[in-house]
């Protein structure tokens, strides 16, 4: 076969396939991925010859002589029909068993091949350690339950071993879940709690090639620079150093390869926790894919030193308390290399007993302040972030992690606060639910009891405040509510700080002291000179709609007067409310159209006798038509189908 014979074939095929897969396309009314498009086409030509070849055989006994009549005509083009049906059953089914994104194209697979690779490594190694610390049956969903307390220590302990084995990634999810108390028993809260992020420094050689990558040779940069870390953990280390200014500093420098092994260990968090949501009634219960999402943005963050930065900047300039917080020098800090003022002082341990109750009541007022008041807040003070001045007042260290609320959550905070100092149930229940998003169903009357018995069985004095925490958490568990992430950094942080205070000041009443703090608060608010701000400020945004008022109200009651007062309103007036009201009645309307021409079709082809279509006798009018009718609506709920399927996934 020479090349022209083969171009002369070649190119009514091609057209063919393009004619086939554009006629679906159009008909179905949405659009494929051309690879989808040429494998429907393809399979409906393979089709089209056993299906043409029965209805062909007919017209090989017919007579040359004898005039065939229109009859034939019309079957070729029913024919032609049922070949443009094929590509869009093919595409139909494939939109239900395998829907776009579902499975990779061959150019995203040979991307992406490496990365799968280099996880199934990493899941190996995660698998290894969890096995070794007797974690196996529980991947495999073959545990036992713990329920005794014995049990739950010994579950609690291994799951603890196999994240700090598990490397930076696992060790803060570990420290992140060790502050949920509404998802896990006191058992597990006490042992992630004890988790470490400490390791062995890196090289000088590695930490000094970061330091010329992101700010040049570190002569030129600094005046003097110690070798010798003052502290590593698992993403970053600091080293003290001396600016050419002659200032003291510390320069914090992320550790080299830190963001790949990172960025790994996220993307298998987030198909693990996909995977508990798909298959787990408590995972979808708990939300695990937007927990993972969350401790994602968290843990990208850390890594980003120009936000750490910035948080630095923001809290320090909402100051105004007793505690000190570094500067970072902002002409040097970049995404991997963070440089801030050095704070001298102690370890926190450190302070004396006589010490301990000032510094536990300073401490927890600045983090009030910054929650309530400012609305930025250090969301981690652990005892490792906070150090003791030389001058006597606290410091404030690391600000990776900080929460940022707005003006209505720090508004309904206050009121929860204040609520709470009142032990006012009602008051405490409508600022709760000003704080979670409001569910659909929700028994407000149980909810107000529920909470009216917490605050009489914990806010008397000499209670235990991390008991109160874990019952809050249960009681918004219990009720459906969901915390934001904003919401429960604040919780996160008030509860590490509870442990920090207890270590400054034992026996330190965290109860107490917010309730002494809401007091100070409110005596605050309550001065001559907020009120009178506060009215002058209420009085000024008012004053405009007053203003209108009179005006308004005279032509209301002039219309009124005259028989001319009337309302409009306009149903459907939002754009997206059209469009969704007209799809279903496109929907609808192809439907029961499809539906009346199939019971329409079953009725023609059932029926005998009629005008012969085909010599034979074998074929008549009606079964041509009904035929033709039966085309039609498959096409028509083919239509439907696709479009039901589609909106699914959106």
């Amino acid at each position: 076969m020479n090349f022209s014979t083969t171009l002369g074939i070649s190119i009514p095929l091609v057209l063919t396939f393009v004619a086939l897969a554009t006629a679906a396309q159009r008909l179905l009314g949405v659009r494929f991925g051309k690879l989808r498009m040429a494998f429907a086409a393809l399979l409906a030509f393979a089709l089209a010859g056993p299906f043409m070849s029965p209805v062909m055989m007919r017209f090989e006994h017919m007579d040359p002589k004898e005039d065939p009549g229109i009859g034939p005509l019309f079957l070729i083009v029913l024919i032609g029909m049922c070949i443009v049906l094929m590509p869009m059953v093919v595409l139909v089914i494939a939109e239900a068993l395998v829907p776009p994104g579902s499975i990779p194209g061959p150019i995203e697979f040979l991307r992406g091949l490496r990365g799968r690779l280099s996880r199934a490594r990493r899941y190996s190694q995660i698998t290894r350690i969890a096995v070794k610390h007797g974690l196996g049956p529980y991947l495999r969903g073959r545990g036992d339950r713990a329920e005794d307390t014995t049990a739950r220590v010994r579950l609690a302990r291994s799951l603890r071993g196999a994240l700090d084995d598990g490397g930076v990634t696992f060790v803060k999810l570990g420290q992140v879940l060790s502050t949920r108390r509404d998802l896990l028993p006191p058992e597990f809260i006490d042992e992630l709690g004890r988790l470490q992020d400490q390791v062995a420094p890196a090289p000088w050689e590695q930490i000094e090639a970061v330091l010329v990558a992101e700010l040049g040779p570190v002569d030129e940069v600094f005046a003097e620079f110690e070798r010798k870390p003052l502290a590593a953990a698992s993403i970053a280390q600091a080293h003290t150093a001396r600016l050419h200014s002659g200032e003291e500093v510390v320069v914090k420098v992320q550790r080299p390869g830190i963001r790949t092994v990172v960025g790994k260990d996220l993307d298998i968090v987030a198909r693990l926790a996909g995977t508990l949501e798909t298959r787990t009634k408590w995972g979808r219960s708990l939300g695990m894919t937007d927990l993972a999402e969350g401790f994602a943005i968290a843990i990208r963050e850390e890594l980003d030193f120009r936000i750490e930065a910035s948080n630095m900047a923001a809290v320090a300039a909402a100051h105004s308390g007793v505690v000190t917080y570094p500067e970072p020098h902002s002409a040097l800090c970049t995404e991997r290399v963070l440089v801030m003022t050095r704070l001298n002082g102690r370890p926190l341990a450190s302070a004396s007993r006589e010490q301990g109750p000032t510094l536990a009541r300073d401490l927890l007022d600045c983090l009030l302040r910054q929650i309530l008041i400012e609305g930025v807040f250090h969301a981690d003070p652990h005892p490792g972030n906070i150090m003791l001045l030389d001058n006597g007042e606290l410091g404030l260290l690391d600000f990776g992690s900080v929460g940022r609320l707005d003006a209505s959550v720090r508004a309904a905070l206050q009121r929860f606060l204040l609520a709470m100092n009142r032990q006012d149930p009602l008051g405490v229940t409508d600022a709760l639910l000003e704080l979670v998003p409001r569910p659909e169903e929700i028994d407000e009357a149980a909810l107000e009891r529920a909470l009216g018995q917490f605050m009489a069985k914990h806010l008397a004095p000499g209670m235990d405040s991390v008991r109160m925490f874990t019952d809050l958490f249960k009681i918004v568990t219990e009720y459906g509510l969901s915390i934001p992430p904003e919401v429960a950094a604040v919780f996160r942080a008030l509860a590490t700080l509870e442990g920090t205070l207890v270590r400054l000041s034992p026996g330190f009443s965290l109860i107490g002291e917010a309730r002494a703090f809401a007091g100070r608060y409110m005596s605050e608010q309550l001065t001559d000179t907020t009120i009178k701000d506060t009215v002058t400020q209420e009085v000024a945004a008012l004053l405009p709609m007053l203003r209108r008022l009179p005006r308004r109200v005279e032509r209301i009651a002039s219309a009124a007067e005259h028989g001319r007062f009337s309302m409009n309103v306009r149903l459907l007036a939002d754009d997206r409310d059209r469009r969704f009201v007209t799809g279903l009645l496109h929907q609808v309307l192809l439907t029961v159209l499809g539906a009346t021409a199939g019971l329409m079709a079953v009725f023609l082809i059932g029926t005998t006798g009629g005008p012969l279509v085909i010599a034979d006798g074998s074929i008549t009018l009606y079964h041509l038509i009904g035929y033709f009718l039966l085309v039609i609506s498959s096409i028509l709920v083919l239509r439907v189908l696709i479009a039901i399927f589609r909106r699914d996934r959106e």
